[in-house]
């Protein structure tokens, strides 16, 4: 059977996407790359015959072999992002740095009773007192780098899990502690920083590996208590843990606070830090942990934050830190919605609904990476400012920017090969 034929994509663009070449079969690796070139330029809806329209084979391929793609192709979403967490690592991450992580959960709109996995979630969005949302919930883990034409700190996503009710899955926690140990594995030289917000603690977080710490906000009624005293030497099981120490409030009612500098959001600030060392037995088990106290200037409260983590090594200042660079996942997966149409498709069996949000992920994860390798250039800023002369004050590239960027060198030439 002849091979169709496929788009000529740019080689600055293939050398990213071969590293996914060992995890698609030929015909399918084509149809990857196609889809993926037809997601980015395509400015119009992003359903899977809009992708192929984008990469200009709508009446060169016939449309099922898109949809086949999705619904029955053999290939594996996880064994595609491990492979894009390896690219991101090497090409952006440090040699020998610890990988911080960030994980959050959203919900992708759907309509219709024959979706697949589709069901009632909450909506923090949804207008409304009830803020649910009918769709598919998905829990999303993205590795958080530095650019060096960015002063805001940006997440990749990487992998994503999809919450099924009624199942194992439904467990938004052991869906990000699951994907997290596929990172750990992947990595197993590497110390990972996982950051989440308070909506992912429980009990399955004891089974993360040491080098794995987990930056979280505890809860107002988490049961703290003092480190295991040593062993008596008499006979009997030794203690697990010491006496209960009292409520976050009371505790920053008894700690001393001392001033540092933090940088959150771009900006500077001098802050009041306390830290206690503890257990948080019902979350971390034997684990040591750290409850960080933090106070704005000029506040009467006892806190105005407080965190709880599982890394004793790093100072506090720079947990506050990492924990205020999360908000970087919420801007990536506005990104996701707005800019690359995840959730657009109108697929509706288990294997195409699993596979097109991580897919789509992808493709936003390799046009950051392609425009840091590849597609900066100082110039780019002072071309959007004549595009767009209301964006004077412009600094630095936005994603929207790096989209357009790939999107101009896959439609016609460009100074980029």
């Amino acid at each position: 059977m002849p091979m169709l034929p496929a788009p000529s994509l740019p080689s600055s663009l293939m050398a990213l996407l071969v590293v996914f070449e060992s995890c698609f079969t030929a015909p399918s690796f084509r149809t990857f790359c196609a889809l993926l070139a037809g997601l980015v330029v395509q400015t119009g809806p992003r359903t899977v015959c809009g992708m192929l329209a984008g990469a200009g084979l709508a009446r060169v391929w016939a449309h099922d072999r898109a949809h086949r793609f999705f619904a029955h192709t053999r290939w594996s979403p996880e064994r595609v992002g491990l492979a894009l967490a390896r690219l991101v690592v090497a090409l952006l991450v440090p040699a020998q740095a610890p990988i911080t992580v960030v994980i959050d959960d959203t919900l992708f709109r759907r309509r219709g009773k024959k979706v697949w996995g589709a069901s009632w979630f909450h909506d923090g969005s949804a207008t409304g007192k009830t803020k649910t949302g009918y769709g598919h919930n998905w829990v999303i883990l993205a590795i958080l780098v530095r650019l060096p034409f960015i002063s805001r700190p940006v997440c990749l996503p990487v992998l994503a899990r999809l919450v099924i009710k009624n199942t194992t899955s439904a467990s938004r926690l052991w869906l990000a502690t699951q994907m997290v140990a596929q990172l750990a594995r992947a990595f197993p030289d590497r110390q990972l920083d996982a950051v989440a917000d308070s909506a992912f603690t429980g009990r399955d977080l004891r089974t993360l590996p040491d080098r794995v710490s987990w930056t979280t906000r505890p809860r107002k009624d988490a049961a703290l208590y003092e480190l295991a005293p040593p062993r008596t030497g008499t006979r009997g099981r030794p203690r697990l843990k010491g006496p209960r120490l009292g409520s976050l409030a009371a505790l920053a009612a008894t700690e001393t606070f001392t001033p540092a500098t933090v940088v959150r959001y771009q900006s500077p600030s001098t802050v009041q830090i306390a830290k206690v060392t503890c257990l948080w037995y019902t979350v971390f088990g034997p684990r040591e942990a750290r409850v960080i106290f933090l106070r704005e200037p000029g506040t009467r409260r006892g806190y105005d934050l407080v965190l709880i983590t599982t890394d004793t090594t790093s100072d506090p200042a720079t947990l506050v830190e990492r924990y205020a660079a999360r908000w970087a996942i919420e801007v990536a997966i506005a990104d996701a919605k707005q800019l690359f149409g995840a959730g657009q498709t109108h697929t509706r069996t288990a294997a195409a609904v699993q596979r097109v949000i991580p897919f789509t992920l992808l493709a936003q994860t390799i046009t950051v990476l392609w425009y840091a390798t590849a597609g900066h250039h100082p110039d780019d800023l002072a071309d959007r400012r004549a595009a767009a002369p209301w964006y004077a004050s412009k600094s630095q590239p936005s994603t929207l920017d790096m989209l357009i960027k790939l999107r101009r060198v896959l439609i016609g030439p460009y100074p980029i090969l």
